[in-house]
Order: C-alpha cells, then sequence, then structure tokens
C-alpha cells in the first residue's frame, strides 16, 4: 500500500493541510489519534484497516501509538 507523511516542526500547518485535502475526497478518512473516539476505532488495527481497504486514511499524530507502525509496513 502506498504512503505518504508530513513531516514538519510543530504548529507549521501538517494537519491543516491534510483536512483541507481530505474535506475534498470522497472514500476518505482522517482519524486524529489524539481524540479517544478516532484512537478507539483503532483498537484492532489490522482489521479497520482490513475493512477500509478502498478508503484513503489519514492517520494525524500517529507518533503517539509507535505499535501501528509494523502493522502499516504488514
Amino acid at each position: 500500500m502506498p504512503a505518504v507523511a508530513l513531516l514538519g516542526p510543530r504548529q507549521v500547518g501538517k494537519s491543516t493541510l491534510a483536512k483541507q485535502i481530505f474535506k475534498h475526497l470522497d472514500n476518505a478518512i482522517y482519524l486524529d489519534l489524539e481524540k479517544p473516539s478516532d484512537l478507539n476505532k483503532l483498537r484492532d488495527p489490522e482489521a479497520y484497516f482490513s475493512f477500509n481497504t478502498d478508503k484513503l486514511i489519514c492517520l494525524d499524530e500517529i507518533q503517539r501509538i509507535p505499535e501501528l507502525f509494523p502493522v502499516l509496513r504488514a
């Protein structure tokens, strides 16, 4: 699966840019991993990603859940 990372220092607009792009896309999911409700969706990340293979998924603040990286790599 292809992936894109937005990298940069804090407070430069990475999340704002992602939100602007995602609001113009169909079949896109934006998850803010600082929100408990969005975090809860990834309790079983393999199942969540498998269920949403047809969607573009943005994982904002992914650094808060480093255990997701091996799942994404696989």
